[in-house]
């Protein structure tokens, strides 16, 4: 198979690169299982630093310190907050009690709660269904309208209050009426940008599990706002509070803003075209580690090799890099930063709208 354009994506791919793929089975097999030591102690610390930066920005009393705090609260929260990307792949037995933790440490207090992406997530790497209409986290922004990318990032700094909706107003209502209910489990419960993407209804051990977190959710969204309402909770401290919450959203919709090329049309392509239209950041690039944390900057790796673990993804790609020849499609969906990446992918909407408009006017002239 001839290795594809960097930056293009064959929308009928159906070949494999079969060396590649061999390639990363046989040089990873090493690397399948988590450690949970590190799974514990990163998860914490994140938690720990990013819990202390919030109190730290609500006690503060100069702008600088304000500042100073919140950044922390967001990069270390945005770290913490990442490992319900891997409770999407991570057997329960691999790391006992790690899922309820997190739910209890950070899932819940910022109103993400795993199971909305549990089940979601899984759907995007499904060999046929990515890039479709059937992908929850897929959609061709590549191809459409630029004005399109700003609402796509705005929707993330409304975030925080819709999740405080949904867990403090719809939930419990949803309580009493089956209708409402539908409504809230196809539309308003998965971490999904597919406006068209509608979930199923939880079955067995994962609907107590979803049922479980959903509750303690809805008891902190509604306690939350108790006690503001009630002027328990300053003000001040809620609004700094839901400040981060949304810087960590805005950084998690700009690191998906660059995860993929997003050039699919929405028909089946093969696995080497999904992994070209997806993205690594390697070294020496320094700023991923901060956008792009817990195993992220290797986002295309990750759609090739899904059950590697976090920590062990800048060792296969270590191997991977060393055991392809250069003119490997591997090589191709490796890029050096976030801003080249940001410039592409609004360079490509703008110089398509333009294509767009001109083949508009012409057709408007040719019609006079």
């Amino acid at each position: 198979m001839m290795p594809c354009q960097s930056g293009s994506v064959p929308q009928q791919a159906t070949t494999e690169d079969m060396a590649m793929l061999r390639k990363a089975s046989e040089v990873t097999r090493d690397l399948l299982a988590p450690r949970a030591s590190r799974y514990w102690i990163d998860m914490l610390a994140s938690a720990a630093i990013g819990y202390a930066g919030l109190v730290a920005a609500i006690a503060a009393q100069t702008f600088a310190a304000v500042a100073i705090g919140a950044a922390v609260a967001v990069l270390a929260l945005y770290r913490a907050g990442s490992f319900i990307h891997e409770l999407s792949h991570l057997k329960a037995s691999a790391v006992p009690g790690f899922r309820p933790a997190w739910n209890l440490l950070v899932g819940i207090p910022l109103l993400v709660p795993s199971f909305l992406y549990e089940g979601i997530h899984t759907l995007h790497h499904n060999r046929t269904k990515y890039g479709t209409a059937a992908d929850p986290e897929y959609l061709p922004l590549a191809l459409m309208r630029p004005h399109t990318l700003p609402v796509f990032l705005l929707a993330s700094v409304l975030a925080p209050a819709m999740l405080l909706v949904r867990f403090a107003v719809l939930a419990p209502l949803s309580a009493f009426s089956p209708q409402l209910r539908a409504v809230v489990v196809e539309r308003y419960s998965a971490l999904a940008i597919n406006p068209a993407f509608r979930r199923r209804p939880p079955e067995g051990d994962f609907r107590r599990q979803w049922q479980w977190s959903e509750a303690g959710a809805s008891v902190w969204a509604i306690t939350l706002l108790s006690l503001v309402a009630t002027a328990t909770l300053p003000l001040r401290a809620f609004l700094t509070f839901l400040a981060i919450t949304a810087g960590v959203a805005v950084i998690n919709q700009v690191r998906t803003l660059v995860a993929h090329l997003w050039e699919n049309e929405g028909g089946a392509i093969s696995v080497t075209a999904q992994y070209l239209d997806t993205v690594n950041v390697p070294p020496p690039a320094l700023l991923p580690v901060l956008w792009a944390p817990v195993g992220l900057r290797y986002h295309a790796l990750h759609h090739l090799l899904p059950s590697v673990p976090y920590h062990a993804l800048g060792e296969a790609h270590r191997r991977m890099s060393g055991a392809l020849a250069a003119e490997s499609p591997y090589h191709q969906a490796n890029h050096a930063g976030l801003f080249g990446l940001i410039a592409q992918l609004v360079g490509g909407a703008v110089d398509r709208n333009r294509v767009r408009q001109q083949e508009a006017n012409a057709r408007a002239s040719a019609s006079r």
